[in-house]
């Protein structure tokens, strides 16, 4: 069966001064040095945590830092891209513009166009009737003519 260790208790021994301990011992000198030594442990592990906390202060600025500026870098390109978009849209509206215009006096130009073709086939009609006129008058002509000869 297992039983937990119990940690021991720290006491304090008194120093006494008997003949069996030698003349140079430091009375409490080994729990002075760990009381030190974990003194300084605890003075380590604070600057060490101190310096761990500025580094990661200062890796969390650089970071958001590095993220500016690529959304600087991004967002800039992407800038760039919607003013020449609004420009070539700008570009579309005046030339559409500029072909309904053309549209327009190209239908004006059919219609004259039209109205000239129509005018010289009436006029090449006219002629053609003309012809046909005279052709039929000089055929009553002759025939009036032979009729008072005959």
């Amino acid at each position: 069966m297992y039983s937990p260790q119990l940690p021991l208790a720290r006491t304090r021994v008194p120093y006494s001064s008997s003949s069996s301990e030698t003349p140079n011992a430091d009375p409490g000198g080994l729990e002075a040095s760990l009381l030190q030594f974990i003194h300084h442990h605890h003075e380590a592990s604070l600057g060490l945590r101190e310096h761990t906390e500025r580094a990661k202060k200062d890796a969390i600025r650089n970071a958001a830092r590095v993220s500016d500026l690529l959304v600087d870098a991004v967002n800039g390109g992407v800038q760039e891209a919607f003013v020449n978009q609004k420009r070539i849209e700008l570009e579309i509206r005046a030339l559409a513009a500029t072909i309904a215009r053309f549209m327009k006096q190209t239908d004006h130009w059919l219609t004259a166009t039209h109205a000239i073709n129509t005018a010289i086939k009436e006029i090449g009609d006219f002629e053609n009737w003309m012809k046909t006129m005279e052709f039929d008058c000089k055929s009553v002509s002759a025939a009036i003519h032979n009729i008072h000869q005959a």
